[in-house]
């Protein structure tokens, strides 16, 4: 007995698949912005422009004009990223929702001593750095040396009692020491890292997480002018909701109380205006200082004795700023749920007051109704009184003029119809009033 021979079907290629258009976009966005191995001696140079979202395509532009005067290769590229060498320096540009970052690498040599002037940017011609659009707001130097050049020991020596606060640790599992202050000396806030065993690719991931550490951070204060401006709205804002739930408590008419509804709609609109112009930065505020813990969090630092590692520093220094921050944002939102609140309580008071008032007039217009309606039955009679009396003299005509052919007396006969037609007449009215009443629901008079 054979064995029965397997059915082979044609097999299908993803080619003949509809492909979402956003596939191969969405997967080269998750591997964008690698980190850049770095081996050796190294001078970073970070450069942050904040801009509007508008000045994108301007920076993309001014791009094209960095390669007119060297020869660009061009190693990673994107609408958002890019990266290129030059020879003399090798440099990667990232574009993000308000800013634009600029990193800059140059080679040292071994045991070369740096003028606090040096940049890594240096062969960069100066007109194409000031046409950078955007404002600079971050500006740090990197400074990445071995622990064979520079020990760790003679940085520390060098530290005074006195001087200024180091913020210092060991990081990538004690294979690197870093060093800073977050001052800012001839316009650059420094790093110093001193390698001391970690590979070309750690090399690299550390370095970004420290520029983006100094980026983030100052990019998270930018919510803190923002904060205190509106702090000292928001006391005014307070004091005037105060002043407005006392004159809602002491109004003594509706008129009042319309004036008070106004003033209040008034504050209602100016805290909503606030909300909207800084519920982004806040917003951005709280995001930015999200990713300076997580930077932080992601270099594994170790403790130096005596000196505070990087996540005690932004606790005691950045975290309060964002406090603040949240708590003014907090304050907004509470404002203007209290606003709103009070806003619909005198507006019900003000919707009963009117309430009362159309009640009085319904009244009122009810009174005049059945004012009307017994005047119409006291005119009532009089319509049957003229109604009869020229029923009356109709057939007073008739007879009249048919006197030929009943020979009767026209007054007898006039006289005769008179209770007839005032019967007639009052019984039809009763029936239209009737009619009139069950249509309309009422019970007749």
């Amino acid at each position: 007995m054979t064995p029965p021979t397997s059915i082979m079907h044609p097999r299908l290629m993803l080619s003949e698949l509809q492909e979402h258009p956003l596939r191969q976009r969405l997967n080269n966005e998750f591997h964008a912005r690698p980190p850049v191995p770095l081996v050796g001696a190294m001078l970073v140079s970070h450069l942050v422009f904040k801009h509007s979202t508008e000045k994108a395509p301007a920076a993309r532009d001014n791009l094209a004009k960095l390669c007119q005067g060297h020869v660009c290769n061009s190693i990673d590229s994107s609408d958002s990223h890019m990266m290129i060498d030059t020879g003399a320096f090798r440099m990667r540009w990232e574009l993000h929702t308000e800013f634009s970052s600029y990193t800059f690498f140059r080679p040292l040599a071994t045991g070369e001593e740096l003028h606090p002037d040096v940049t890594a940017f240096d062969a960069v011609h100066p007109e194409w750095i000031a046409g950078i659009p955007g404002k600079l707001i971050v500006a740090t130097h990197v400074e990445l040396r071995s622990t064979d050049e520079i020990s760790p020991d003679s940085v520390l020596a060098s530290l005074t009692p006195n001087g200024r606060t180091m913020v210092a640790a060991r990081v990538a599992d004690d294979t690197a020491w870093i060093f800073t202050d977050f001052k800012i000396d001839n316009g650059f806030s420094r790093f110093l890292v001193l390698n001391d065993g970690m590979t070309q690719r750690q090399t690299g991931r550390t370095v970004q997480r420290l520029v983006e550490i100094e980026t983030y951070r100052l990019m998270s204060l930018l919510g803190l002018p923002v904060a205190k401006e509106v702090g000292r709205w928001l006391y005014d804002g307070e004091k005037k909701l105060a002043e407005l739930m006392d004159s809602i408590g002491q109004a003594k008419s509706p008129t009042d109380e319309r004036e008070v509804l106004g003033t209040l709609s008034a504050l209602a609109a100016d805290v909503e205006h606030s909300v909207a112009r800084t519920t982004f930065r806040f917003g951005a505020s709280r995001a930015y200082h999200g990713l300076v813990m997580q930077r932080i969090e992601e270099l594994r630092e170790t403790r130096i004795s005596g000196l505070p590692t990087f996540f005690e520093f932004m606790q005691r220094r950045l975290l309060p700023a964002m406090n603040t921050c949240e708590a003014i944002s907090r304050r907004q939102e509470e404002l203007s749920a209290r606003v709103a609140r009070n806003s619909q309580l005198l507006r019900t008071r003000v919707d009963i007051e009117l309430e009362r008032q159309n009640q009085e007039l319904l009244g009122q217009m009810n009174q005049r109704a059945k004012l009307q309606l017994r005047l119409q039955e006291t005119v009532e009679g009089l319509s049957v009184v003229v109604l009869t009396y020229y029923g009356s003299q109709l057939v007073q005509y008739l007879a009249k003029g048919t006197k030929e052919l009943h020979h009767l007396n026209t007054d007898v006969i006039t006289a005769i119809s008179i209770p007839v037609i005032a019967g007639l007449v009052f019984w039809g009215t009763r029936q239209m009033r009737k009619k009139l009443a069950a249509e309309a629901g009422e019970t007749p008079h």
